[in-house]
């Protein structure tokens, strides 16, 4: 039986206390009031003028982007120098401010000046393409503008992160775990080292690297750079990451793992970690990853997993295998704005352990953000856990891409990226003047397109050296003409080739053959 009078209960019989009637919501009218001469009465800026610009200005980009972005007719990009953009662009900030109008301007000046990523030919990076429901769920947090730290502050965004979190780690195929998003797979491998680094030493928390020993980490040749830049800015030091020989294929060689521990141990260091990779950047290459974790329950390691990239195939049955053995590693890498297409930047770092070990590492107790005394359950504050304190809900994007498509809709965007770089590769092959550096063992197809003057030349150090000088060349002319945009590079002793990746579900097979097509044409009179 209700305590409380009629009039505090609501039409559906809940206490209705806390409500705040129409009536209360209605501000009174008051005299002005001055302080420092800034009238503090009403808002200060022009709702009704604010209201329309942002329907102005989403108009544009409905028209401008969004509705261009599968159009193959559209430039890829409309290049300009840098100094002369800056005039385009009229970069100045005045002390004045400018009309709607002229703003929408620079807004169209922006769109039409940017490279577009969501062009079915643009395959410069591991990232392309347009997801529509990661593109809402992106208008929607802007509009929101939450941080992601405590749960009376993001209720659902931290409910939603904990919902993919659990998911992601299943597909690992681990039973428990924990993680986080962050910014970037650079700041995912960061926070392995420091986390594995924190297993090992504890005391380094309060303590710092005084009186540590010389710790040593491994990694392989093929890793990405930001072990490098993570040991330089974690002060573990450059030197003391060992990078452990690949295969002609961009493998780690375990042998040569098991060698360097070996040797580095009776040099007196301390070995505290492995960085195996999942779909290396450049080749695509997939560590051995079980042999990787036998020498590391050997010896004691962290084993940490670069999975930014290759880690999607993991929601492919058929291509899960390239992973064999990451259910064994003690933490993982993987960014869903990659291969998933969730929307720059969405990436997880995940770890095995389930003993808050992630928060013990973190933690820095704010009270002013995590008090133990809120009316509701603390648990879901789970920002100390991260380096940061404003944090963006990146997982959300993912989350409604996932929700929209199901996991069968990613499985089959990883299936058919796949088979789209099994239809290039296959075409290269058949082509005069393309020739493939290997069989790729995932999306990552590199090769070179040597032009007819070198068709019939021998290969040796001045072929070599011309064939160094296309690439660089037919990039030049392809990005202005902004008929596709495709990376190139030198790579471990080999002359610069290109690195054709294939992501988007907007692409075809016919963007496959243009881009033959488009190379030849602008390298043939080379």
């Amino acid at each position: 039986m209700s305590l409380l009078p009629d009039r505090e209960r609501a039409p559906d019989g809940n206490d209705s206390r806390g409500a705040i009637s129409p009536q209360e919501m209605v501000p009174s009218r008051k005299n002005v009031v001055l302080v420092d001469g800034v009238i503090l009465n009403g808002p200060a800026t022009d709702v009704k003028a604010g209201e329309k610009f942002v329907e102005d200005a989403c108009r544009l980009i409905m028209k401008e982007v969004v509705l261009k972005a599968t159009d193959i007719n559209e430039k890829v990009c409309e290049w300009r120098p840098p100094e002369e953009l800056k005039r385009l662009l009229d970069l100045e900030l005045r002390d004045a401010g400018e009309p709607h109008h002229r703003l929408l301007q620079r807004c169209q000046d922006v769109i039409r000046y940017s490279v577009k990523t969501n062009h079915p030919r643009f395959f410069n990076q591991l990232y392309a393409g347009l997801d529509y429901y990661s593109l809402v769920a992106r208008f929607m947090t802007e509009a929101l503008n939450p941080s992601v730290y405590t749960y009376e502050v993001s209720p659902v965004f931290l409910l939603v992160e904990e919902a993919v979190l659990k998911k992601m780690i299943e597909f690992i195929g681990w039973k428990e775990g924990d993680g986080i998003f962050n910014p970037g797979g650079s700041v995912s491998n960061m926070y392995a080292m420091n986390l594995a680094r924190y297993k090992y030493c504890p005391d380094i928390k309060e303590k710092g690297l005084s009186g540590l020993p010389r710790l040593i980490l491994f990694t392989s040749a093929e890793c990405h750079y930001s072990m490098k830049k993570s040991a330089s800015f974690l002060g573990i030091g450059t030197e003391n990451v060992c990078f452990v020989k690949t295969d002609g294929r961009g493998k780690m060689i375990p042998e040569e793992l098991e060698k360097h521990v070996q040797e580095a141990k009776k040099e007196g260091a301390a070995p505290f970690l492995v960085c195996a990779t999942s779909g290396t950047t450049v080749l695509g290459a997939f560590d051995p990853l079980d042999e990787i974790a036998d020498i590391c329950e050997r010896h004691g390691l962290w084993l940490h997993v670069d999975a930014s990239w290759g880690g999607s195939a993991l929601m492919s049955r058929k291509h899960r295998r390239l992973l064999q053995g990451i259910h064994r590693a003690d933490s993982v890498a993987w960014n869903p704005h990659k291969m998933l297409m969730a929307g720059i930047q969405c990436c997880a770092f995940l770890v095995k352990d389930k003993s808050d070990l992630l928060k013990r590492c973190y933690s820095a107790n704010a009270s002013y953000l995590f008090q133990q005394d809120k009316f509701y359950d603390v648990s879901y504050d789970t920002g100390d856990k991260s380096i940061q304190c404003s944090r963006r809900p990146d997982a959300f994007k993912f989350w409604l891409a996932w929700k929209a498509l199901g996991t069968l809709g990613l499985e089959e965007r990883v299936n058919r990226a796949l088979a789209l770089s099994r239809y290039l590769v296959e075409e290269i092959k058949k082509r005069e003047g393309f020739k493939l550096l290997m069989e790729p063992e995932y999306a990552n197809i590199c090769f070179w397109y040597i032009p007819p003057s070198l068709r019939q030349m021998e290969e040796g150090p001045e072929f070599w050296a011309k064939l160094h000088l296309v690439a660089p060349a037919i990039k030049e002319r392809m990005m202005k003409k902004g008929s596709l945009m495709l990376g190139y590079q030198p790579h471990q002793g080999k002359v610069n080739f290109f690195r054709q990746v294939v992501i988007s579900p907007q692409v075809s097979r016919e963007d496959m053959d243009f881009l033959l097509d488009e190379i030849d044409l602008l390298g043939r009179d080379m």
